[in-house]
């Protein structure tokens, strides 16, 4: 790894003598089963000496990057969580709640799962992934939960319902743990949050996910969180972070196993097309069911994530560009794929681009889903006389050969082909792929 210049902090230690010292460490905080007391399981929480000058841990973070140094004091707070989890446990079942940065799961995850492999076998780990960065860095994020699920980790998301729109997210991760936002505490009698309640409650009900509700400090916070569904809570009312573990502390609650991945490698309409009626049409009767759909995502009681396959740029028009424009300016994300690249292309849009001879760049694709109502409209272009005649006039958009092209196509409102189709599509979208 190339070191960085570590950025000047007067009167604190600098990360490298940080992580020399070994002065990085956790705190744990526990989460507990709502119904018995009972700990599930202690989140860690990264610490550094108390004369070390660092006021909190995102500031410590913050200067690991700069100083190309992240990774590094990442598997130093793992390692350092591990080993205290291993020893605490004395043989029995201990649970560890791990942050790690979403930065470090998209350019340092061979680190994290090394580290990680190293765990004894009686320690239980749940990755804690927020869905902000779901929305920055779908396909990483993904990829991400994928291999740590293939590694025995459980996924929880993070902070759900801090805004309405996180709420698209969690059938795009499937977390075995929904860790609600502290604030909705405050908030139970908004009906948005009420909107959030209802959301997670049946979420949890369809997948078998846990609900964890932070920030409980009082016996009234506590009564708040079982009328918001959690089962699980976390806050001081009912345990402070402490520097070391219980010594012999056994965490046997249940804890979901990790969801297999959804998706792979499977376009949306091979993923749909296979287990529903497939039928043939031309695009001149599609188009309007299409942008009725697309139209349909902003009347949602919770705001969808929306994308699109247009095959190719030429297909995302003047038109498609000004819709998806307005698309991004009501919902928590708005992508569309094909090949090459759009001309006009509204920034709040994100745009993937295809290889030509890949199977989805034949295929045409709405694909709405959200936390309650879930629809998509696959096709496949059907290499057939009216598709070979217009290819072969390189008809114009819009024109009556293009409009006569014929597609494969289907249409579900099931809610898990949704979110794999979905799936399959976001993988597209990573970071740093042009806004």
């Amino acid at each position: 790894m190339t070191l960085l210049s570590a950025p000047e902090h007067p009167g604190r230690l600098p990360v490298p003598e940080l992580l020399r010292t070994g002065g990085v460490h956790c705190a744990y905080q526990p989460v507990v089963e709502l119904a018995t007391g009972e700990v599930l399981g202690r989140e860690a929480l990264l610490r550094t000496p108390a004369d070390s000058g660092w006021r909190s841990p995102l500031e410590v973070l913050d200067a690991a990057e700069q100083a190309g140094l992240l990774g590094e004091l990442e598997r130093a707070a793992m390692s350092r969580a591990l080993a205290d989890a291993e020893a605490a446990a004395g043989g029995a079942s201990h649970t560890l709640f791990l942050n790690i940065e979403p930065r470090t799961l998209s350019r340092h995850l061979p680190l994290v799962l090394e580290t990680l492999a190293r765990r004894g076998p009686q320690v239980r780990v749940v990755v804690e992934i927020t869905e902000r960065a779901l929305a920055l860095d779908p396909a990483g994020m993904l990829d991400a939960a994928a291999r740590l699920r293939a590694a025995g980790c459980a996924i929880a998301l993070d902070d759900v319902g801090a805004v309405p729109e996180s709420l698209a997210f969690i059938p795009l991760l499937a977390p075995e743990i929904i860790k609600l936002d502290l604030q909705l505490l405050r908030t139970l009698e908004d009906p948005e949050t009420i909107t959030v309640a209802g959301a997670v409650r049946a979420r949890a009900e369809a997948t078998g996910a846990r609900v964890v509700a932070e920030g409980i400090e009082t016996q009234d916070d506590l009564t708040r969180a079982l009328v918001l569904g959690a089962d699980l809570g976390q806050g001081w009312f009912l345990g402070r972070p402490h520097r070391t573990l219980p010594a012999g502390e056994r965490h046997a609650g249940r804890l979901p196993r990790p969801h297999a991945p959804l998706g792979g490698a499977a376009t949306p309409f091979e993923v749909i097309g296979t287990r529903r009626a497939v039928r043939l049409a031309p695009k001149r009767l599609l188009l309007p069911l299409s942008r009725t759909l697309e139209a349909a995502a902003v009347a949602h009681r919770v705001p969808p994530v929306v994308l699109g396959a247009f095959q190719d740029e030429r297909f995302f028009t003047g038109r498609s560009a000004r819709r998806y424009e307005r698309l991004a300016g009501a919902l928590p994300f708005v992508g569309a794929l094909g090949t090459g690249r759009p001309a006009e292309l509204p920034t709040e849009v994100r745009w993937a681009s295809l290889d030509p001879a890949e199977p989805l760049a034949q295929e045409w694709a709405v694909v709405v889903l959200g936390a309650h109502e879930s629809v998509a409209l696959v096709g496949r272009e059907i290499d057939g006389p009216r598709s070979r005649h217009s290819a072969a006039l390189g008809a114009p958009v819009g024109s009556p050969e293009d409009d006569e092209r014929e597609f494969a196509f289907a249409v579900t409102h099931d809610h898990g082909l949704v979110a794999e189709a979905a799936q399959s599509l976001l993988r597209r979208f990573r970071a740093d792929s042009p806004a």
